[in-house]
């Protein structure tokens, strides 16, 4: 199946078969009749976006890695080079329309460090978030034991100031997690989920008092059986 990558040889190949049946067109109508297929309104918006697809990769900033899973063919992820000091995560331009937003296709930049210094400390992960057209952006950090189920887990998922969609300016956001005696490994980073661009900038992780309550989402529990027959009335108390 072609993509708007293939336009040009489509043109060609468009001009050929109308010259077959005696309709002559020059390369130029051929292209802007291909852009116009593809929804672009002329050639030249549709030649700029092939220019977009055509991106060289980004440099991993040093001590960071991609994450298992992440589709490097779908996303760019690393330094900006357009903007010191923070790194990158954006969705190909090619790849926009073949992003299954229903799985959830997810980009993730991270590092991973030894739990050991931090054992018993309850830490504290910051950062500044800025996105452009970003269906989902978030922070994130994950405590692990040697083998088995993580620890402990945040990537503000579930609070109204988490993550960030559509565009936004420098924004802070911050996770605080404990670190069990049990904890083998520390990871945290930065994920874009679906289309759109992530910048990320100023990471800082410190050890916090008790007074600085924790982030982690726990279990939420009724006081007492509530809506059993889904009527949405609360029973007598």
């Amino acid at each position: 199946m072609h993509s708007f990558l293939d336009s040009k040889h489509m043109a060609k190949a468009l001009r050929q078969a109308l010259a077959e049946r005696g309709q002559e067109i020059s390369h130029s109508e051929a292209l802007e009749l291909v852009a116009r297929q593809f929804g672009f309104a002329n050639w030249n918006m549709l030649s700029a976006r092939i220019a977009a697809a055509h991106l060289a990769p980004l440099e991993l900033p040093s001590d960071w890695h991609v994450a298992h899973g992440t589709n490097e063919g779908t996303y760019r992820l690393g330094i900006d080079p357009n903007s010191p000091g923070s790194a990158l995560i954006e969705s190909r331009p090619d790849r926009d329309n073949a992003i299954d937003r229903a799985a959830g296709e997810t980009a993730v930049l991270m590092q991973s460090i030894m739990a050991d210094a931090h054992r018993g400390d309850r830490l504290k992960l910051t950062a500044e978030l800025r996105t452009e057209a970003a269906e989902t952006a978030t922070l994130w950090m994950r405590v692990d034991p040697a083998e088995g189920r993580y620890l402990r887990f945040d990537n503000l998922m579930r609070r109204p100031d988490g993550p960030l969609a559509g565009s936004n300016g420098w924004t802070e956001r911050h996770i605080v997690l404990d670190v069990p005696e049990a904890a083998a490994a520390i990871h945290y980073g930065f994920f874009l989920r679906g289309s759109g661009k992530v910048w990320a900038r100023r990471f800082q992780l410190e050890a916090v008092g008790t007074d600085v309550a924790t982030t982690e989402p726990g279990p939420r529990y009724l006081s007492r059986p509530t809506n059993l027959d889904f009527g949405g009335e609360q029973p007598p108390a």
